[in-house]
């Protein structure tokens, strides 16, 4: 093994564990790396700093060992939670919430994860073993949406609304509903670089909410009625006269029985759009049959207590 300080970079320590081949690549720009545990794009966000420095150093092939001090670590507990959320399927940028990574920490005091709350209360120099498999071009491949510049991203989001809207007609809610959310990070992402006051950032939230709202359509088709009223609910929070979050929150009440919450929010719907009349009533007539239907059940149910 090969034990080196790596040149004019301070505070990081490289072990050779497997020689690579060739020369090193040329890692420009927009370059897809591929490589164990990780995979990322160089010059874009969404990693640690150092990582860059690191690959930077590798040649294809190769695995190597470094010790990283706090100098380069103080961030890797925020972007571990979302790397984290990504394996466990959630939005990485908790997008539901509004806030960055850095602000929820504030707010909450917790990230979620307790060895990570605690390498955030007392920083610690850190260990990567990184093995480097390829480096493609930024010609060379496909970019997912996360490793578009903002342009791109821009141009991104008709398209995947589009999409959703095609699968969502199609019956495929799941893809439709994964199509929704990548629109709404790109936009999330897009916003974090704005004031909330600026045109552009109202212009992008608009756009979120619309998202948001067709996510939220998803969700009720697939039965996921209490995520349904946590959306819903946020949207009317920041936004209080948007008719068609109080439509669907009614619904998800409705199916969850809230009797009296899905009726308040029905009126709220004809409170601000009258023209929604005959879609509320039939929303109420379907309400009563259920309710009536949960009463009958309910008085089987004691009948049959007694009769045991």
């Amino acid at each position: 093994m090969e034990e080196t300080y790596l040149t004019n970079v301070e505070g990081i320590k490289k072990t050779i564990l497997h020689g690579g081949t060739g020369e090193l690549p040329k890692f420009l720009t927009g370059s897809k790396v591929v490589g164990r545990p990780m995979e990322i794009v160089i010059g874009n966000m969404f990693k640690l700093e150092v990582w860059e420095i690191l690959i930077s150093s590798m040649r294809i092939g190769e695995v190597a060992e470094f010790w990283c001090d706090v100098i380069h670590t103080g961030l890797y507990p925020n972007v571990a939670k979302s790397l984290r959320r990504i394996v466990e399927g959630k939005d990485p940028t908790d997008w539901h919430i509004h806030t960055c990574g850095l602000a929820n920490m504030f707010a909450y005091h917790s990230l979620g994860y307790d060895d990570l709350d605690e390498l955030q209360k007392e920083p610690q120099p850190l260990i990567f073993v990184i093995e480097l498999l390829k480096v493609e071009s930024p010609s060379a491949y496909k970019r997912e949406t996360w490793a578009m510049n903002d342009d791109e991203k821009l141009k991104a989001v008709p398209l995947l609304h589009g999409t959703g809207n095609k699968l969502f007609k199609l019956g495929r809610y799941p893809e439709a509903l994964a199509k929704y959310r990548e629109g709404v990070i790109c936009l999330k992402n897009l916003q974090v670089k704005l004031k909330p006051w600026e045109i552009q950032w109202l212009k992008l939230e608009k756009m979120v909410v619309t998202l948001v709202l067709n996510y939220c359509q998803c969700l009720l088709k697939m039965e996921e009625y209490y995520e349904v009223l946590e959306q819903t609910t946020d949207i009317l929070n920041r936004h209080p006269g948007t008719v068609k979050a109080y439509f669907l929150r009614a619904r998800a009440h409705a199916e969850v029985w809230n009797e009296a919450e899905a009726k308040a929010d029905f009126e709220k719907v004809l409170e601000y759009d009258s023209g929604m009349i005959k879609s509320v009533r039939k929303e109420l007539r379907i309400l009563e049959c259920r309710m009536r239907d949960k009463e009958e059940e309910e008085k089987l149910q004691f009948k049959r207590m007694f009769h045991k």
